[in-house]
C-alpha cells in the first residue's frame, strides 16, 4: 500500500513538474518575462479565486473570470480566449488533484468513474469542437447567457435539496448510474460542450448537476466535472495560446501559477464540507455569479 501511494505521489509530483515547466516555456515565448509578470501581479490573486471555485464545485473558471475580464474592459474575444488559457492551468490540475485522490482511496467506491469519464469527455470535447467548427454564435450576448444559465442551475440544485431534505434517508447518496442515464448525460455533456465554447464554462455544472440531481455522492460529482472540463478546455490550446489569438497573455502569465495553486487548494476544501453544505457552496455561488453579472448590465 505504502509503495503504491509512493508511485501515485510520483505521478502528481512529475506531472505538476510538467505543468510548471509548460509554464514557463509559456511566459518567455509569450511576454517580456518577469517585468512583465511583476507588472500584472495583482492578477494572481484572481487566478487563485477562480481556480479554488472551479476545482471546489466542478463549475468552471469562467465562473470568476468572465464577470472579472467583462469589467476591465476585455472584449467578449478576450474574456474567452483568456478565460481558458488560465483554466488550462487551473483545470488540469484539479483534474490530477481530484485523479490523485481516487487512485489513493476512492478506487473502490468511486468505480463507475472510468467509465462516466470515457463516455463524457469525447463528447464535451465533439460538442465544444461543433460550435467551434460550424462558426456557431449563441443566441444572447455573452454577459446574459452566461448570467441566466447560472441562475437556472443553482436555482434547481437549491429546489432538489430542499425538497430532498424533507424526505426520509434524502441524505443518503447512490453510486449506481444506469445506462438510461448515460444515455441522458452523454446528450446534456454535448450540449455542455457547446455552451463552453460560447461562454468558457458549462459542461462542468450540467455534469455536477445532473449527478447531484440524481443523488450521485457530491465529491464524485464534482471530480467528474473538473476531470471532463480540463480536458475539454485543453482540447482548444491550439486555439487560445496561437500567437493569432484574442487572449490577454500577461494576465494568464501571472493568473495560470495562482490558478495552479487554488486548484491544490480547492480539492481540500471540497472534502473539508459536509456534502449539504458542499451543495449549497455551489448553487448559491453560481446564482450570486449571475445575478452580478445581471446587474452589471
Amino acid at each position: 500500500m505504502r509503495l503504491e501511494r509512493q508511485e501515485h505521489s510520483i505521478t502528481y509530483i512529475s506531472i505538476a513538474m510538467m505543468l510548471i515547466a509548460f509554464w514557463f516555456v509559456f511566459v518567455y515565448s509569450k511576454t517580456d518575462g518577469i517585468e512583465l509578470v511583476t507588472q500584472y501581479l495583482h492578477y494572481c490573486g484572481l487566478g487563485i479565486l477562480g481556480a479554488i471555485f472551479a476545482n471546489s464545485t466542478g463549475a468552471g473558471g469562467g465562473v470568476i473570470f468572465i464577470p472579472a475580464f467583462n469589467s476591465l474592459g476585455f472584449s467578449n474575444e478576450q474574456s474567452l480566449a483568456t478565460s481558458f488559457a488560465i483554466q488550462c492551468f487551473g483545470m488540469t490540475t484539479g483534474a490530477i488533484s481530484w485523479l490523485h485522490y481516487y487512485m489513493q482511496t476512492q478506487k473502490q467506491k468511486w468505480q463507475q468513474l472510468p467509465l462516466l469519464l470515457a463516455i463524457l469527455t469525447p463528447l464535451s470535447i465533439a460538442g465544444l469542437w461543433t460550435v467551434e467548427a460550424l462558426n456557431i454564435s449563441s443566441i444572447n450576448n455573452l454577459e446574459q447567457s452566461f448570467s441566466l444559465f447560472s441562475i437556472a442551475l443553482g436555482c434547481a440544485l437549491l429546489f432538489n435539496h430542499f425538497n430532498q431534505s424533507n424526505r426520509r434517508n434524502s441524505s443518503q447518496p447512490t453510486f449506481s448510474i444506469k445506462k438510461a442515464d448515460l444515455v441522458i448525460l452523454g446528450a446534456i455533456t454535448y450540449f455542455g460542450g457547446m455552451i463552453t465554447a460560447w461562454l468558457s464554462v458549462g459542461v462542468g455544472e450540467l455534469i455536477v448537476i445532473y449527478l447531484l440531481l440524481k443523488r450521485v455522492e457530491a465529491t464524485l460529482a464534482v471530480a467528474t466535472g473538473v476531470i471532463v472540463t480540463a480536458a475539454t478546455v485543453w482540447s482548444t490550446a491550439g486555439l487560445h495560446f496561437s500567437t493569432n489569438s484574442d487572449t490577454y497573455f500577461s494576465v494568464v502569465a501571472v493568473a495560470a501559477p495562482g490558478a495552479v495553486i487554488g486548484a491544490l487548494m480547492a480539492k481540500k476544501l471540497a472534502l473539508f464540507l459536509p456534502i449539504k453544505t458542499l451543495k449549497l457552496f455551489f448553487a448559491a455561488w453560481i446564482i450570486l455569479s449571475g445575478v452580478a453579472i445581471l446587474a452589471m448590465e
